[in-house]
């Protein structure tokens, strides 16, 4: 595919959508207008899923967790995240597979294989050129969105302990794209790491403006 798929990763609190606008902003700045997506979420279908995986009251089983993430994932895949790449778009998106190894798996304690096979399916293998994983301590992200008064779905609501497992396997996380950002660092330091990394893998269709 022509287009370039970038994903931004990490615990809560880390400032990956803030940093999705910032650098759709940046790249339409430099003259290459970017796709952006949210996960869960992004079409009809996926929008729903969110609804019911984030904010329903009700119970459900971790693997009915599961299937609505992937469910949602699909959809965006299909409908949005290919057609921009074949299009020779920048895709950036907030979270994607990697959301679901760290949540899910480390999180959740659903058996690792199965997931992955599951995953595989749902993006048809599709891996992000770049994935930027932010990380900042499980307090530091949970004082922001206090600041922020966001209102918690059902993953914000976990324990701390649920939180740091989180944390831990975004911060063992590696292989082809994988960086990783110190969130608690100022926001500018931030967003030039970001851009270089940015610039690193898009450079063919960047001017490379710094």
């Amino acid at each position: 595919m022509a287009g370039v798929f970038i994903v931004l990763e990490g615990p809560e609190g880390a400032g990956k959508s803030t940093l999705v606008r910032w650098l759709s902003a940046r790249l339409l700045a430099d003259g290459r207008p970017a796709t952006t997506v949210r996960e869960p979420g992004g079409t009809p279908v996926a929008e729903a899923a969110r609804k019911v995986a984030l904010k329903s009251k009700h119970d459900m089983s971790l693997t009915s967790e599961l299937f609505l993430i992937l469910a949602a994932r699909a959809d965006l895949v299909d409908r949005v995240i290919r057609p921009a790449l074949e299009a020779g778009d920048v895709v950036l998106a907030d979270r994607f597979g990697l959301s679901t190894l760290c949540y899910q798996v480390a999180g959740r304690g659903l058996p690792r294989a199965e997931v992955e096979a599951a995953l595989r399916l749902a993006t048809g293998g599709l891996e992000p050129a770049l994935t930027l994983v932010l990380d900042v301590p499980v307090e530091v992200g949970r004082e922001r969105q206090r600041r922020a008064r966001k209102e918690q779905d059902r993953f914000e609501r976990q324990d701390d302990a649920f939180h740091q497992r989180v944390r831990e396997a975004y911060q063992r996380a590696a292989g082809p794209g994988v960086v990783h950002i110190d969130a608690t660092r100022p926001k500018k330091t931030v967003q030039d790491a970001a851009w270089r990394e940015v610039q690193a893998v898009a450079a063919p269709t960047l001017r490379g403006v710094s």
